[in-house]
């Protein structure tokens, strides 16, 4: 269900649209457009930073017609010397002084308004592929495929949390003792449940050819600047002042950053990676029923996987992703949907994006378990991640990324899901990891 994402560029361009100053400042109409599926309305700030570019390209020439002059006259000043022209040399190096002066100020303005072009640039979002729907909240979006059958509970069918306390396997008031709501501590087969997810997932994405890596959890600030959380999503993030590291929100994070400032060669694609992290996400603003148990949490276990392509190559690179995915939640026996994520539900960097829903049958609703997103060019700018492709020119890379899976919702749809009069069953192919096939 993937085809080309800008049919309406050439086929030089159509791979490769990116947020560049020469794009805002020779077609801004263009931009202004394809941000509005974003809802984000784009004339203002691009009407800013097209007169702060003009302005830099306008300081750009007077200072180089600055350095030129003050260059030309300082070598007549060794001439005029030798000629016993003292006097004439010394208005020589006046001016010449008098050039490096202005040159100064020149370059000082020219760093003030470069400062402000970057900091307006960067508030603009990745452009929407053409594929990405109209629209503005979740339930904008399209749905573009659905498996495994909803299974039907009993009346007495408990929800996730009820099920934890009863079995004691997940204690939410412990965590809430030691840190605060939305940090729950696994106890016992809630543990050990944990635990088999993570290896299962991950031993499913290195059989088909993921790296895993194990990367810190914390973060400086230029990573986040490189996928795109930071400036957007800084007061989502847990922030280590002292040190002015931030928590991970996601592996997405450090995984894409090890390729942060590489060039790659034409022969180094595809660059796949897997890694476990627990994740750290604020959340504010989260409240009500959505919230309960494990639905919403500041500190949550995730494997992702990421991937770095060429251009032409990462949207076959993004249908791989979203069957591997579908493959491994599947499964797991839950039902689950796909979704195209309208213009108004998607992320400040992704280019489109694809969601993951597992049914929670107690609680008779959809939950997000995975997002899998082709970023395009925009974290690979950001990141200066490029490559040299057969013909030795240096090209940005496209970097994508998807939760492989994210752990909570899915123990919260399979501890609801298979509850039995008996226990809890486990899905078949977690059993090795588990060591036991029931939780009762």
């Amino acid at each position: 269900f993937l085809n080309n994402c800008h049919p309406e560029l050439d086929e030089g361009s159509k791979y490769n649209i990116m947020l560049t100053l020469k794009l805002l400042r020779e077609n801004p109409e263009f931009v202004i457009e394809k941000l509005a599926k974003k809802h984000f309305d784009a004339k203002e700030i691009i009407e800013k930073i097209n007169l702060l570019d003009q302005n830099r390209r306008a300081l750009q020439l007077e200072k180089d017609t600055c350095l030129a002059e003050q260059k030309k006259k300082a070598a007549q000043i060794g001439g005029l010397m030798k000629e016993g022209k003292r006097e004439e040399a010394d208005a020589v190096k006046a001016e010449v002084a008098a050039l490096k002066a202005r040159s100064a100020e020149i370059e000082s303005k020219e760093q003030e308004n470069n400062a402000e072009l970057d900091s307006l640039v960067v508030l603009l979002p990745n452009i929407p592929c053409d594929l990405v729907p109209e629209g503005r909240v979740a339930e904008d979006n399209v749905v573009v495929k659905t498996g495994n059958e909803i299974p039907e509970l009993g009346e007495n069918a408990l929800p996730h949390w009820e099920l934890a306390k009863k079995f004691d396997i997940i204690d939410f008031d412990l965590g809430v003792k030691l840190t605060g709501a939305g940090f729950p501590v696994y106890k016992g087969k809630g543990a050990r449940l944990q635990r088999a997810l993570i290896n299962y997932f991950l031993d499913q994405n290195t059989e088909v050819g993921y790296l895993e890596v194990e990367p810190p959890v914390m973060v400086n600030e230029a990573s986040g600047f490189g996928t795109g959380q930071l400036p957007d999503k800084e007061g989502q993030m847990y922030h280590a002042t002292a040190d002015n590291f931030y928590l991970v929100p996601t592996a997405e994070v450090p995984v894409t950053n090890i390729y942060r400032d590489v060039i790659l060669g034409n022969n180094d694609f595809p660059v796949k990676m897997t890694a476990y992290t627990p994740c750290f996400r604020r959340e504010a603003g989260s409240y009500g029923k959505d919230v309960r148990g494990l639905n919403r949490l500041h500190q949550f276990d995730k494997v992702e996987i990421v991937r770095i392509e060429k251009p032409e190559e990462s949207y076959a690179a993004l249908e791989e992703m979203i069957a591997h995915v579908e493959k491994l939640v599947s499964s797991l026996g839950l039902p689950y949907r796909i979704l195209r994520l309208c213009g108004g539900d998607m992320s400040f960097t992704s280019a489109i994006t694809y969601d993951f829903e597992v049914y929670s049958a107690a609680q008779e609703r959809w939950l997000e378990i995975s997002s899998v997103s082709n970023f395009e060019s925009f974290q690979a700018n950001r990141l200066k991640l490029r490559y040299r492709d057969a013909n030795k020119k240096t090209q940005l890379a496209h970097t994508l990324n998807g939760s492989s899976l994210a752990l909570p919702r899915i123990v919260a749809a399979l501890l609801e899901n298979n509850q039995t009069a008996e226990g809890i069953r486990i899905p078949e192919v977690l059993v090795p990891y588990t060591g036991f096939d029931i939780i009762k």
